[in-house]
This record gives C-alpha cells, structure tokens and sequence, in this order.
C-alpha cells in the first residue's frame, strides 16, 4: 500500500513538472519584430521606384517641352536665314542694281559685290568650262558687233571673277570679305539715297527696284559680318 501511495505520488510530481519541461524544452521564437524592422531600412519596393521614375520622366518631359518652345522661332528662322539663302539675295540684289534705272551710284561697285557675295555654285560655273565658253563668245562677239550697255557690268563680272586668283576669292566667306561688301553696300547706299534727295523720291516708280536691291544687300552684308 505504501509502494502503491509512492507511485501515485511520483506520477503526481512527474504530472506537475511536464509543463515545465515542456516549456523549458521548447524552441526560442526569434526576434521576429526586429528582423522586419531590420530589414525594413533595406528592402526593395517596386512601388516607389516605379513613382520615382515617373517623376522623373515627367520633369524631363517638361524641361524638353520648353527647350523645344524656346528654340521654335529659332528653328523657324534658320532656314530663311541660312547663308545660301542670303547669297541668292545679294546675288539677286547686285543684278538688279546692274539693270536698275533711277539711282546715281557708281555701278561699277556692284561688279566686286557680286563676286564676293554670289553663291559657289555660281563662282564654279563661271570658273568652269561653261563659263569660260560663256566670256570667249561675248568677248568674240563684242569685237564685231555692238554690245548693249545694259550687258556690259554682267560681262565685266563674268571676267572678273574667271580671271580673280585664288588670293582674292580666298576671302569670300570670311570676316574681311564681309567687312569690305559692308563698306562697298554703305557706300553705294549712302550715294544712292544723297543724290535721291528724299527718302519718298527714294521710293517713287523709277527708283524703287534700285531702293529696294540696295536696302537687300546692304542687310546681307551687315548680316554676313555679325
């Protein structure tokens, strides 16, 4: 009976101590808050590097829209600025101020402008054969016949600008031809509107063509030096 009382005492004691060798035997949990706040400061999110990107690209976006509007009067007004274009328009100027009645300047002048000032496509057809064909055949037939005076400067530039050395044509397109066209236009503009007397007899049916080449390429050349 006694040994019967030890056992049930033993098996009452071993009852009592299972939950703490339970608890004693079982696994420490980790830190599980700290590790996600750890790792917190260093994740990856998709989500705010998808934002930062867009707001980055609709910053350039923006600074690319106004870039473009402020350069548009530019990109609109190169093409009709371009030095092609503003040659074609002394060169059409100085032929006009050849043939153009009702003004006093020195038409003389005008033969060096348009040498200086003509596009190269121009000078290289007068340098080439066909232009060299062009001068024998009105010399030939200047020494026969008669030759109109309205044809004379344009058969002057011809042989000018066959016969100019590579010196003299070297300066087409630099600082000194453009400051020496700037003198010869300022020149003629200066005769042209002194002996009009007024700037409405400058402009009256007779002389408004010669007006209108001498303001042209007085411009380009003021145009050619800046």
């Amino acid at each position: 009976m006694a040994s019967l009382c030890l056992s049930s005492s033993r098996i009452v004691s071993l009852h009592h101590q299972k939950p703490f060798l339970a608890l004693k035997l079982r696994p420490r949990p980790s830190n599980i808050s700290g590790l996600g706040h750890s790792t917190s400061v260093v994740c990856f999110n998709p989500l705010r590097l998808s934002a930062d990107r867009q707001r980055t690209a609709t910053v350039s976006a923006r600074a690319e829209k106004r870039r473009k509007r402020g350069s548009s009067v530019v990109c609109y007004a190169t093409p009709m600025l371009s030095v092609h274009n503003l040659q074609w328009i002394s060169t059409i100027s100085c032929v006009a101020l050849m043939f153009a009645r009702g003004t006093g300047i020195h038409k003389s002048f005008v033969v060096p402008l348009f040498a200086l000032q003509a596009p190269m496509g121009i000078v290289s057809w007068m340098k080439g054969e066909y232009g060299i064909w062009a001068a024998f055949l009105a010399l030939l037939t200047r020494l026969f016949f008669s030759f109109p005076v309205e044809l004379e400067l344009p058969f002057i530039a011809l042989l000018l600008v066959i016969v100019a050395p590579y010196q003299v044509m070297s300066i087409r397109g630099k600082q000194e031809g453009a400051i020496l066209s700037l003198a010869i236009s300022c020149f003629l503009a200066f005769q042209h509107f002194s002996r009009a007397g007024t700037l409405q007899k400058a402009f009256d049916q007779n002389s408004v063509l010669a007006t209108v080449a001498i303001i042209g390429v007085t411009v380009v050349s003021f145009l050619f030096l800046i």
